[in-house]
This record gives structure tokens, sequence and C-alpha cells, in this order.
């Protein structure tokens, strides 16, 4: 069933999206050339704690860190380890947490002290697909018009979405319905309705969409090697068609967003 919010409870995963927001901020002003993800992991930890909140990952279905932590070809749930971060690698960054019973989910991608212009030119289409996306998680559309807007955007500059994952519904679970895909044809699938909760991420590739998963159980990987840049926010549709609000980004709209982040450089 999906979820419409009454205003105390869209003001709870406020909190929670605001909290989550000041860790991933502490996390992203750590990457950088010889620091392990299990060290980003065990700070993220110790914020979420610290604001009073649990975090969502740990220990989700056996998932055994706080963080996802995804490097240049993982697309998802990459396991935090010990291996230092090199000069150039992309990575992505995917957390939750839970504040007072209501969950709030997030993700983006730092490229690794000095990257290529192509991985750049990923990073920053993975991000603004996003904004892009959710100009149309307004009342009235249909979610499939997000993944259109994605896809389109992603495809004009040389890119992919990957289409085995999907963004979801988010509440006082990490994952309710709807699905949110990140490709397909517009005005399809669950009408939106104003007070509902989504978390919408974008995955984008350098090459082809496929992917698989490897003999850890968690680690979704390109079939051909290529890049992958992720970016998620948890947003909520607001009433009148008009700007979705984004709950993990307090204080910023999507105008204001839209200006911040780039066009992007293409593929080539």
């Amino acid at each position: 069933m999906i979820g419409i919010r009454n205003p105390a409870q869209l003001q709870k995963m406020r909190e929670a999206g605001a909290l989550l927001r000041q860790v991933l901020d502490q996390v992203r002003r750590r990457i950088e050339p010889g620091v392990t993800t299990r060290y980003l992991d065990q700070l993220a930890e110790r914020l979420i704690r610290k604001g009073g909140a649990v975090p969502s990952f740990l220990h989700y279905n056996g998932y055994p860190a706080s963080l996802c932590t995804s490097v240049d070809d993982q697309v998802v749930h990459g396991i935090p380890n010990d291996t230092p971060l090199r000069e150039g690698q992309i990575l992505s960054v995917d957390g939750g947490l839970a504040l007072d019973g209501w969950q709030a989910d997030s993700a983006f991608t730092e490229g690794v002290g000095r990257v290529s212009v192509r991985a750049r030119a990923l990073i920053e289409a993975a991000e603004r697909s996003f904004y892009e996306g959710i100009g149309f998680a307004r009342d009235g559309n249909r979610i499939s018009d997000i993944g259109h807007a994605v896809q389109n955007y992603v495809e004009r500059l040389g890119f992919k979405p990957v289409r085995a994952l999907c963004g979801h519904g988010i509440g006082r679970k990490m994952h309710e319905e709807p699905e949110v895909p990140n490709y397909g044809e517009p005005g399809r699938g669950v009408r939106l309705l104003a007070s509902m909760t989504l978390a919408v991420e974008p995955m984008i590739v350098t090459g082809d969409w496929p992917v698989h998963l490897l003999a850890d159980g968690w680690t979704m990987v390109t079939d051909d090697g290529g890049l992958c840049a992720h970016y998620e926010h948890t947003v909520a549709v607001t009433e009148g068609g008009a700007d979705p609000e984004i709950l993990t980004l307090p204080g910023v709209t999507l105008a204001q967003a839209l200006a911040q982040t780039g066009a992007g450089e293409g593929a080539s």
C-alpha cells in the first residue's frame, strides 16, 4: 500500500532527512586518496547514533554496514572495506537512517582526488538527472514521468540509466511502494498524490545498462566494467502541482538545485 503522510509525519521525515544530510556532508568531506571505505562507514554510524537515530542499512536483510560504498563499476551495495581509495576513482555513498521511526535515504557520488573528464561528466549527469526527474514528481503526474525525464536527460549526454534497479516509496519502512524506475515511457503507473514520499535514485553508467551481482551477495556491478554514478534524495510530493520538497536537502528548492547543477559535458 502506498502511504500518504499527514503533516506530523512529514515533519518527522524532515527531521530524519536533515540529520542524514548532516551525516553525509561529513562523510563527503573525508573522501580523499588513502581513506578507506570502512573508516567512512564507521564515521557515519557514529554520527547517526550521536544524532539519536539508528542506521537503516546495518543488518538490513543481513547487510553488514551502515553505508553502501560503491567504487567505479560498482553500481550499488558495495560493502565497506579496508582497501584505501585511490586517486582517480569515483565513490558512490548511499546512506539511510531512522529517526523516531521515520526513514531517510540519500546517496551521492564523489571523485577521489582528480578524476577524468568523463568521470566528472558522469557524476554531474547523475546529479542533474535526479533534479530533471523530480521536476515531474508532482501531484497528478504518473510515476513513470520521473524515470522518463531521467532517461531522456542522460541519454542526450551519451550515458544510460540502469534498468534492473530503481527508487522506491519510503516512510516507516526503508522500501515501500511504489517502485520508481529511472527509464520508460511517460504517463504510466501510479498516479502521484500530495504527501507521497519517494526515494528517487538515478544510477547512471558510461557503458551499457546490464548489471550483475558479485559473489558477496550484495555488490552490483556493470556487466561491461563501465563506471556508475548514483544520486538520491528523499522527496515529498506537494499539493497543487508545486515543486516537490527535498527532505534530505533541507532549505534547497528544486529551482535552486537546478541552478547549481551543470548540464554536464557529455560522455565523449
